[in-house]
């Protein structure tokens, strides 16, 4: 956090006073040059890490999930800095990226050298996330119940005592550099019956938007740019976005001020119209571009937006409720459905601004309907947008010397995927479409599921609730897309397994499966076809000779 303040004193040249106003004093030649540094800046950091061939964790979800909260120290820490770095010269992204990633790889290190197993290694990492996010914010009951929520995807109360710990033990650690005040100064807004309407009406409507934002999120995650693009196609979005900021300011930086200004009526309409369009675009296309950040303030930004925007007819007709209480509702609204997370949604709303007691009523309201319009149309979050994106899908490849033993569909499920998720995937196979691969966010083979793994109470050491796929992978023999038809079969005779994998040779990601058992399926098949073409001919078969169906031969074989 000191660090992003003497960012945004050097980079924008002021002493006092807020981030948005000293951009607004500068020139607009200096806008464009300074986010055209910082463009310029993410490209050579990431070309830097690709040539040293540091580890890139990902996103924080991933790498919770995928790899159990096993991060790359030194790619962690470079991350974190480039990202503080950017947002305070003016990056369209929030700063508590950083934060998350630094408290989970501390929390994910402590736990290494303590010898922990992979998957209390994964719990104590969100736990470590959520204190960091936590701490920057000064929001301890909220960053706990993220880390759970959000990150875990669930709230046990055996893993609520833990996470409520190590946040408020983070937070108060923080009080000693950190002012203890919240992140928002408002006024006590009281309550009205127009609120209240207004959220039954507004709540699906901030879902709907929170679906847009969120699939928004994941196509520019999964269009990052790679080898020598990556140097340039940063400076080029933060080049554009200098360009925009010409023209609205309020675009650069993670939004705080321009949530503070809508929470306290200080914003125009003008702007509401236009700027959470822009929001979610300059902030979207900053992802996209590979620099590095977080989604909270941008998410809150274009609630509270939406919110003054939706509001703006209410306060007219309804002057007794404030147009910046509506705001605070919107927030927290597209807060709630962008993160799948309403009962953190509420707390963190509460905790970020200290005096909105009053409008707890429509605050759950319209949580609650947006939560669940967004649910409906869309199950992923902003910060899980890549993690179940792998489906069955059909054999991916031909022309192999063993075509006739590949199976026309395999199953899959992401590493990631939950325990009750699981069950239901295996619940619901055919015999023969047994077991279920597990592969990580490369498609790369993990291991399979058969239904006696997850029956087995203890299979895992991790408590159901945050039990993931790969707990319950079991190791594999594969079969490499380059080997020959005989020795495909003699690996399907050697496993004993009715289907193995196909692995494809250079990336390991699972390309297909085959199975032994096939041929027979296809070679009754075909001798049915032969048996309806062929034995008409024959008067001693015909329909007509009465000779009953079950006294062919062919057909009783078939």
């Amino acid at each position: 956090m000191k660090l992003l303040h003497a960012v945004q004193h050097v980079a924008w040249s002021y002493s006092s006073g807020s981030f948005l106003e000293a951009v607004e004093r500068s020139s607009q030649s200096w806008r464009v040059f300074v986010l055209f540094c910082a463009g310029l800046l993410v490209g050579v950091v990431r070309w830097v890490l690709r040539r040293l061939s540091a580890e890139d964790d990902g996103e924080l979800s991933e790498t919770v999930w995928f790899r159990s909260g096993k991060f790359s120290t030194t790619s962690t820490i470079v991350r974190s800095l480039l990202s503080i770095v950017i947002v305070g010269m003016g990056a369209s992204l929030g700063r508590e990226g950083a934060l998350k990633q630094t408290g989970a790889a501390i929390a994910a290190r402590l736990a290494a050298w303590a010898g922990l197993p992979a998957s209390q290694m994964r719990l104590l990492a969100a736990y470590g996330a959520g204190a960091g996010m936590a701490a920057a914010y000064n929001v301890p009951c909220g960053g706990a119940l993220f880390a759970l929520e959000v990150l875990l995807g669930g709230l046990s109360l055996r893993l609520v005592v833990p996470a409520l710990a190590t946040s408020c033990i983070a937070t108060a650690v923080s009080w000693m550099l950190l002012p203890n005040r919240p992140s928002y100064a408002v006024p006590a807004y009281a309550l009205s019956a127009t609120q209240i309407a207004w959220a039954l009406i507004a709540g699906p409507l901030f879902g709907l938007a929170s679906v847009l934002w969120i699939r928004s999120v994941a196509m520019a995650r999964r269009h990052q740019p790679s080898c020598w693009v990556q140097i340039l196609m940063p400076a080029a979005v933060f080049t554009a976005l200098g360009f925009l900021a010409v023209f609205f300011p309020q675009l650069l930086g993670n939004g705080k001020d321009v949530v503070q200004a809508a929470f306290t009526e200080n914003i125009d309409l003008a702007l509401l119209l236009i700027l959470p369009v822009l929001k979610l675009v300059a902030t979207a296309t900053c992802l996209g571009s590979g620099a590095p950040g977080g989604l909270f303030t941008p998410t809150m930004t274009i609630g509270a937006l939406l919110g003054g925007l939706l509001g703006y007819a209410c306060h007219a007709a309804s002057p007794e409720a404030p147009l910046g209480s509506y705001a605070i509702l919107g927030a927290g609204a597209v807060l709630a459905a962008s993160t799948q997370g309403p009962v953190s949604a509420i707390v963190l709303t509460l905790e970020l601004t200290w005096h909105i007691d009053p409008l707890m009523a429509p605050l759950l309201i319209v949580v609650v309907g947006a939560t669940l319009v967004a649910h409906y149309f869309e199950s992923r979050s902003i910060y899980s947008s890549r993690l179940h994106e792998i489906e069955p899908v059909a054999a991916s490849i031909s022309g192999t010397r063993f075509d006739d033993l590949l199976l026309p569909e395999y199953n899959v499920v992401s590493a990631a995927a939950s325990f009750p998720e699981v069950a239901r995937r295996l619940l619901g196979f055919d015999s023969w479409r047994l077991p279920l691969y597990v592969v990580d966010e490369l498609g790369q083979l993990i291991g399979e599921i058969k239904a006696i793994d997850v029956s087995e109470p203890t299979k895992v050491s991790v408590p159901r609730e945050t039990a993931i796929a790969s707990d319950f992978a079991a190791p594999v023999p594969t079969i490499s897309a380059c080997n020959d038809r005989d020795e495909v079969m003699r690996q399907l005779r050697d496993s004993g397994s009715p289907q193995l994998p196909v692995i494809e040779t250079t990336s390991g990601r699972i390309v297909g499966a085959v199975a032994e058992s096939l041929l027979a399926v296809k070679s009754s098949r075909r001798l049915v076809h032969r048996t309806t073409t062929e034995t008409p001919l024959d008067p001693a078969h015909s329909p007509q000779s009465g000779h009953d169906a079950a006294d062919n031969p062919f057909t009783e074989r078939a």
